[in-house]
C-alpha cells in the first residue's frame, strides 16, 4: 500500500512540475505585453535586419530600450542582401528576431512565435493580416508604407508641372517637360540594384484597379490580367509607364550603371526628378548624406486614376517575427522590445511610414495624399492562402515576391527596341494561363 501511495505521489509531483513548466513556458500575446513589467528580465537578442542605412539610429533605440530593460542585450546584424539571406537562415537558431522573408504562410508556425489572434491584433494595429495564417498573427509590421512616387518638387516646378500627374499620359508628359526644360534625369530606374525593380509590382493591385480584393483574391483567377484595359488602368498601365519612359529616352543614359546609394543625394539635389519607390524611401532621400535640399523631396500617388479617382496601396513593411526555437526568456524579451519599437520609439514616424499603432500619427510626407483613398490588400479567400505564391512560382513571374528580372527585362527591351510592350505582356499572359492550367485554377 505504501509503495502504491509513494508511486501516486511521485506521479502527482511529476504532473505538477510538468504543469508548472508548461505555465512558465506560456508566452503572453502581443496585446498582453505591458511595457515596464519584468524589468529584471535577462536575455540576449540577435536581430537580423535589412536597414544598413540606419545603424546608428537602431543602436540608439537599443540604448533607450535598455534604460527600461538593462539586462536585455540586443545586437543588430544588418544585411545588404537581406531577402535571400533571411530565407536561407529562417530555420536556423542564429537569430532571435528577423523581418519575415517570403516563406509560405502555412509554414509560419514552423519558424515563428505566434503573437496572438488576428481578430484581436487587427483591432489595435494596422496591416496585421500580411503574415497571419488560420487566424493567428506571426509578425508585427516594422512600419507601414503607402506606395507612390518620389519626386523633386523644385524640378517639377521648373519644368512647368504645376499639378501632380494623375494618369499615365500626364506622368509621361511631365517627364518630357523635365527633360526639355531642366538638366535632371526625368525617371531614375535603379535598374542595377535589382531589388528596386520589384517596387513596380506594388502598384498593380489597389493603385491600378481601385480594389483591395485584386491582388489576393482576383489576380490568380484572372484571365489575361496583363492585357490592355484601354483606359489607362490595370497592371498593363503600370508597367507601360516604365516601358514608354525608357523607349522615349526619359531615363538615365546608361541604366546598367545606376547606383542605389548615389541616387539618394541626386534626387535631393535635383539631379533626378522622380523615382518609383514606396514611402519607406522618402526619409532616405530627404536625409541623404550630401543632399542639400531636403525640402525639395516630395511624394505623390501613383499616376493612375479609376473613374477620376486615385487610390494608394498601403501595407506593412517587413514584419518583425520571433524565432520559435529561441529560449523562453529570449522570446519574452523580444516581445517587450517589439512592443517598445511599435509604441514608444517613434520608429514608424521617423521613417516616414504609416503608423502601425492605429492611434499613431501620420508624417507630413503624406500631405499630397489628401483625398486619395489608402487601401490595404484584402486577405486571400479561405483555402487560397498560398494560391498566389503557387501561381508566382509556377509562372515564374513572382509578383511582390522577388520578381525583379521581369521588370528589368521591360527596360532592356524598351531601350533596345527589340520587343514591343504588347509582346511582353502577351508572354506574361501566356505564362499566367499555363500556371492556371497546371494548378487547376478556376479562371473567372
Amino acid at each position: 500500500m505504501k509503495k502504491i501511495l509513494s508511486l501516486v505521489l511521485a506521479v502527482c509531483l511529476m504532473l505538477g512540475l510538468a504543469s508548472f513548466a508548461s505555465a512558465e513556458e506560456t508566452l503572453p500575446t502581443f496585446d498582453q505585453i505591458v511595457l515596464g513589467e519584468n524589468t529584471d528580465l535577462t536575455a540576449k537578442i540577435h536581430f537580423a535586419y535589412h536597414r544598413t542605412d540606419i545603424a546608428d539610429k537602431l543602436n540608439g533605440y537599443v540604448e533607450a530600450f535598455r534604460q527600461i530593460y538593462p539586462n536585455v542585450e540586443i545586437e543588430y546584424e544588418l544585411i545588404t542582401d537581406y531577402a535571400e539571406n533571411a530565407l536561407m537562415r529562417v530555420g536556423n537558431t542564429d537569430w532571435t528576431i528577423m523581418g519575415i522573408p517570403t516563406v509560405q504562410k502555412d509554414e509560419l508556425s514552423k519558424y515563428f512565435v505566434p503573437l496572438g489572434s488576428l481578430e484581436t491584433l487587427s483591432g489595435l494595429y494596422n496591416f496585421m493580416s500580411s503574415w497571419s495564417f488560420d487566424g493567428v498573427c506571426y509578425g508585427i509590421p516594422s512600419t507601414g508604407n503607402a506606395n507612390g512616387v518620389l519626386y523633386n518638387k523644385r524640378i517639377f516646378a521648373e519644368a512647368g508641372v504645376t499639378e501632380l500627374p494623375k494618369t499615365p499620359d500626364e506622368f509621361i508628359a511631365a517627364l518630357k517637360a523635365v527633360k526639355e526644360k531642366t538638366d535632371a534625369i526625368p525617371l531614375y530606374t535603379n535598374y542595377a540594384a535589382g531589388w528596386t525593380m520589384g517596387a513596380w509590382d506594388a502598384y498593380i493591385g489597389v493603385a491600378a484597379t481601385g480594389k483591395d480584393t485584386y491582388m489576393n483574391q482576383e489576380l490568380a483567377h484572372a484571365k489575361d490580367p496583363f492585357a490592355d484595359q484601354g483606359n489607362g488602368t490595370g497592371p498593363y498601365a503600370v508597367y507601360k509607364i516604365l516601358y514608354d519612359a525608357t523607349a522615349e529616352g526619359l531615363i538615365e543614359d546608361d541604366y546598367t550603371t545606376t547606383d542605389w546609394e548615389g541616387c539618394k543625394p541626386m534626387l535631393n539635389n535635383g539631379q533626378i526628378a522622380s523615382m518609383v519607390l514606396g514611402s519607406w524611401a522618402f526619409t532616405q532621400m530627404r536625409d541623404a548624406e550630401g543632399g542639400e535640399h531636403p525640402e525639395d523631396v516630395g511624394y505623390m500617388a501613383f499616376p493612375i486614376s479609376i473613374d477620376g479617382k486615385q487610390y494608394a496601396p498601403a501595407g506593412g513593411d517587413y514584419n518583425f517575427a520571433i524565432n520559435v526555437q529561441a529560449s523562453y526568456e529570449e522570446k519574452l524579451a523580444s516581445m517587450y522590445y517589439l512592443k517598445w519599437l511599435t509604441h514608444e520609439s517613434g520608429f514608424a514616424y521617423s521613417e516616414g511610414g504609416v503608423p502601425i499603432d492605429k492611434s499613431g500619427e501620420y508624417p507630413d510626407l503624406y500631405a499630397a495624399f489628401d483625398g486619395i483613398d489608402m487601401l490595404s490588400d484584402a486577405d486571400s479567400l479561405p483555402g487560397e492562402e498560398t494560391l498566389l505564391n503557387e501561381m508566382n512560382a509556377e509562372s515564374e513571374l513572382n509578383f511582390n515576391a522577388g520578381g525583379n528580372t521581369k521588370v528589368q527585362e521591360i527596360i532592356e527591351h524598351a531601350f533596345n527596341h527589340d520587343k514591343t510592350f504588347d509582346e511582353i505582356m502577351a508572354d506574361w499572359n501566356a505564362a499566367w494561363s499555363d500556371a492556371q492550367a497546371a494548378l487547376n485554377v478556376e479562371v473567372k
